[in-house]
């Protein structure tokens, strides 16, 4: 893919990262991407989240360029991803786009390498690389060659590796699947970091934690869709209220804790016999006072209480009707992803 490094692009601005209008792709008779619509301000974490098989991998490749869309429009800062196409490969990263040049290779031979393939000159490439090294934490592994990485620390490689252009949007495409708890923390911190510096983040995932942790707005796609769009506390506000979570102290107590639940509530509460737990939705907390002192005097003793937030595992699962991983992607679009758009 020729990047066109040789004279510098810049963002046509506005607020505008991101500017998608129906976007659509069709492998044979199967939409990956049935009309999509995205929108992601400058300075942001714009999390997409879905399962496998949902359209983000292929809604990320037609906005990098590298598929061509079937119908539908998008722009990147400004500059159709069709029409304009090698001004937005300059105005971008995408990671995983990167494989190494030679296993047998080091971590630093191979920054080196992009950076000089990206039309740096020597000295400025193993600055570059070297830079890129200490912001990932890879600097004791800068000669050791790639075969011998961990899946975790080809991860951040690749994402230096998108870096080098220090592009002002960046697509991290599910960049933490597979690695360990700490791994991912780390590339968490990371990804802030270039926020704060500057950049804007596409992200896509299936971890519901990680959209909740990064995510300034997040996307739901489910079967090429955007079935829900908002900020965290929107989504979660969407698909209804706080809900109370009791748990008595003497399990024969449980009957009478629920008709006090429902009596001070005014709805019909939910419960699990077996592990003496009650649980119901609450509209206004203050309320929750009067059901303590109701409890109290109706000589129930609690073991626990808490009133809670919709999860966002609770909120996909109320928007699409199943859980975010319950969805494995089709072999066809394994093969089909990988055209490249000719454009």
């Amino acid at each position: 893919m020729d990047l066109g490094f040789k004279k510098k692009a810049e963002p046509n601005n506005g607020d505008w990262a991101v500017e998608a209008r129906g976007l659509v792709k069709a492998f044979g008779n199967d939409r990956a991407v049935d009309g999509v619509d995205l929108n992601v301000r400058t300075g942001m974490i714009y999390g997409v989240l879905g399962p496998n098989g949902a359209g983000k991998t292929t809604t990320i490749r037609m906005l990098a360029t590298l598929l061509r869309p079937d119908a539908g429009s998008a722009r990147i800062f400004g500059h159709d991803v069709v029409k304009e196409s090698q001004i937005v490969r300059q105005l971008i990263g995408v990671t995983g786009q990167y494989a190494s040049v030679d296993e047998s290779l080091s971590a630093t031979e191979n920054l080196i390498i992009f950076s000089r393939l990206l039309g740096l000159g020597r000295s400025e490439a193993r600055k570059k690389a070297w830079e890129l090294l200490e912001e990932f934490g890879l600097t004791e592994a800068a000669k050791r060659p790639l075969k011998n990485f961990s899946g975790g620390m080809r991860r951040r490689l690749d994402l230096a590796a998108s870096l080098i252009a220090q592009p002002p949007l960046l697509f991290l495409d599910e960049p933490t699947t597979g690695l360990d708890p700490r791994t991912r923390a780390q590339m968490w911190d990371t990804i802030r970091r270039l926020v704060n510096t500057g950049s804007t983040v596409l992200l896509t995932t299936q971890y519901l934690e990680e959209a909740d942790q990064l995510a300034d707005r997040i996307a739901v796609i489910d079967h090429g869709r955007v079935v829900a769009e908002g900020t965290l506390d929107e989504l979660k506000a969407s698909v209804g209220t706080s809900s109370l979570h009791l748990k008595v102290q003497n399990p024969q107590d449980i009957e009478a804790a629920r008709v006090t639940v429902d009596q001070i509530l005014g709805i019909q509460s939910n419960v699990s016999y077996e592990a003496g737990k009650i649980t119901a939705p609450v509209t206004n907390v203050d309320r929750v006072t009067d059901l303590l002192n109701a409890l109290r005097e109706a000589g129930v003793h609690l073991a626990e209480m808490s009133v809670q937030k919709p999860t966002l595992d609770e909120v996909f699962l109320t928007i699409t009707g199943h859980g975010v991983k319950e969805e494995g992607i089709p072999a066809s679009h394994e093969s089909n992803e990988a055209e490249v758009a000719k454009v």
